[in-house]
């Protein structure tokens, strides 16, 4: 016999029934997770005086007993919720932040020029190396590359025979042609 399948509840439902759930094991009694501690036999048969009694504190001025464990992380995480999330800044701090950030980049000496990418063990142009090259030329410590040119240069020999050149004939070059300058 077919068995008929409702429609799902909507996702705020589920939702809504999930933090009832939660909180209501959260707000019921604790179960330790720790291991029972062994109860040392009494030695002596009185029972130790009883203190005068006091009058008990109201249950929200006792101290809140930690409970490690998963229950007790969703608790705390119930009671202030905006502690675990990062804070939001907002559009305008967000556009002052980049506005900042572009500011020091147009103050940072940029130089035009041309230096030679060397090429790294694996074969692919070196252009920080590049960068730094440019940028100690004009009395700069070190640069980063902004904008690079890429050329293919060929033998004399190959381009004078009047054929078209032989990849073994021709190698790639990087330059760097503008760097900002540290």
């Amino acid at each position: 016999m077919a068995r008929r399948i409702g429609k799902p509840a909507p996702p705020r439902r589920r939702l809504a029934i999930a933090a009832a759930l939660l909180l209501t094991l959260a707000a019921g009694p604790a179960w330790s997770q720790a291991a029972p501690r062994p109860v040392a036999p009494a030695q002596d048969p009185q029972p130790p005086a009883a203190p005068p009694p006091q009058a008990e504190p109201a249950p929200s001025e006792l101290p809140r007993k930690e409970n490690p464990g998963l229950l007790n992380e969703i608790g705390k995480l119930l009671e202030a919720p905006g502690a675990a999330l990062p804070s939001l800044k907002s559009p305008k701090q967000t556009i002052d932040d980049a506005a900042d950030a572009l500011s020091r980049l147009a103050k940072a000496p940029g130089v035009k020029g041309r230096a030679i990418c060397p090429l790294a063990p694996n074969g692919a142009p070196d252009c920080k190396l590049g960068a730094d090259r440019l940028c100690q030329g004009k009395g700069f410590k070190e640069g980063t590359s902004l904008d690079v040119d890429t050329t293919r240069n060929c033998s004399a020999r190959s381009l004078l025979s009047g054929r078209k050149p032989d990849e073994s004939e021709c190698r790639t070059e990087t330059y760097v042609t503008r760097a900002v300058c540290h």
